[in-house]
């Protein structure tokens, strides 16, 4: 184990990002506070649609090692999904080819071209894991607790003022404001939630031409519909009209949704930033700021790889992996 001492290290954010990271400094030895302004449940992480799959970040060759990393965590997980909220579900990535997906796509099991009678055009057929952020976020922070960390209703508005020797940022969007970062920017996700008429399969469809990602990600309880990808777009009211474009486009994919019941709508936040960050700062007093964010929407994809890095960033952990 490594050395411990109270407040040894703070994690500001508690999203998916920060409680990950936090897990694995506490299952490190680490003695770890999570100072959040809001809960997790109302955190960006919770309204992801939360399909496995490294989607727009970057640096690719770091982001595909982080994402590799986490998929073997979520296939262990998987193995208690009424705990984890982590399932291994079958889907298509429809439009995409495998020779056109970076090098760690060669790694993911299973990933190879749709077949015609699985998918009527180009696409490929994976089984990813697909996430129900409530159930996994209140996981995460279970755990954490379990390991003896503690979680505090803060609003951090002054990194230089966190009195910690080890300060890991997972602001996320708040890190614009925090640092200040004006290369983090709000990328706007708009969902429509639906009754399940019987879908057990995902689909995500990306018409490059018209500058749309449509999916269906079936939940236990529900179907979730996406989406939009609004730039700088920082409201978070639902848009009726897109939620009706959303709706017909998920119906063209899969007919049985146009009659589905709509049951809520969802609006989230990503924190977009090219490339991500993540480093290590070290403080003219000592201290050391270990900034974590600009994961944009493939923050679960990445979290347990990322985490891990974090982690070795802030120094004096146990070197032996956590899963």
């Amino acid at each position: 184990m490594g050395n411990t001492r109270s407040d040894d290290v703070i994690v500001v954010g508690s999203g998916v990002i920060g409680l990950t990271t936090a897990v694995v400094l506490a299952e490190r030895g680490r003695r770890v506070r999570v100072w959040t302004r809001e809960p997790a449940e109302r955190a960006t992480s919770a309204v992801a649609g939360a399909l496995w799959w490294p989607y727009r970040i970057e640096p690719e060759a770091l982001a595909g090692e982080w994402a590799l990393q986490s998929l073997s965590v979520y296939e262990e997980l998987a193995e208690r999904p009424g705990e984890t909220g982590v399932r291994m579900v079958d889907g298509v990535l429809a439009g995409s080819r495998p020779d056109e997906q970076g090098p760690w796509a060669a790694r993911v099991p299973g990933l190879r071209a749709a077949t015609a009678e699985e998918y009527a055009g180009v696409g490929l057929r994976a089984r990813l894991p697909l996430i129900d952020m409530p159930v996994h976020l209140r996981w995460l922070r279970e755990r954490f607790t379990a390991a003896g960390g503690t979680i505090e209703s803060r609003t951090v508005t002054d990194l230089t003022r966190v009195a910690a020797p080890v300060v890991v940022n997972c602001a996320g969007l708040g890190a614009r404001a925090l640092v200040p970062d004006p290369a983090v920017r709000a990328v706007r996700g708009q969902l429509v939630i639906t009754e399940n008429p019987g879908i057990d399969t995902w689909i995500v469809a990306t018409d490059a031409i018209a500058g749309t990602s449509t999916y269906v990600f079936p939940q236990p309880d529900r179907l979730v519909l996406g989406g939009t990808t609004d730039e700088d777009d920082w409201s978070l009211t639902p848009d009726p009209a897109a939620a009706a474009r959303i709706v017909e486009r998920c119906a063209a994919l899969r007919p049985e949704i146009a009659g589905a019941r709509v049951l809520g709508h969802l609006v989230g936040l990503r924190p977009v930033r090219t490339p991500v960050r993540l480093e290590r700062e070290v403080r003219a007093d000592g201290r050391v700021v270990v900034h974590h964010y600009g994961h944009g929407g493939a923050g679960v994809t990445v979290a347990w790889g990322c985490a891990r890095e974090a982690a070795a960033l802030a120094g004096g952990d146990d070197p032996a992996s956590t899963y």
